[in-house]
């Protein structure tokens, strides 16, 4: 058997399938999800909205992904905040 000339040695491609960088493989969608749920994934951004290098508006943008369970509990209540109650079970309007 015969290395491939065009992979050079010690390579990211030369390791195992399933150790190779993503854009050489294919992933299934849900595999990715359960990967990143298993693991978590912040993501940050800004947006600036400017007209003449004046900047009127700007949003910072940050999310945690991760997954809900009895290790790590959620931090609200009843499920959370935008969990959908019966009109019997919410609180009065202040």
């Amino acid at each position: 058997m015969t290395a491939d000339p065009s992979v050079p040695s010690g390579s990211a491609l030369s390791g195992p399938p399933d150790r190779r960088p993503l854009p050489d493989r294919q992933i299934a969608l849900i595999d990715l999800l359960d990967r990143l749920l298993t693991g978590g994934a912040v993501i940050t951004g800004d947006i600036t909205l400017s007209i003449a290098d004046i900047d009127l508006v700007r949003i910072s943008l940050r999310s945690l992904i991760t997954s809900i369970n009895a290790e790590i509990p959620s931090p609200w209540p009843r499920g959370g905040p935008l969990s959908v109650q019966p009109p019997g079970d919410r609180p009065p309007p202040p």
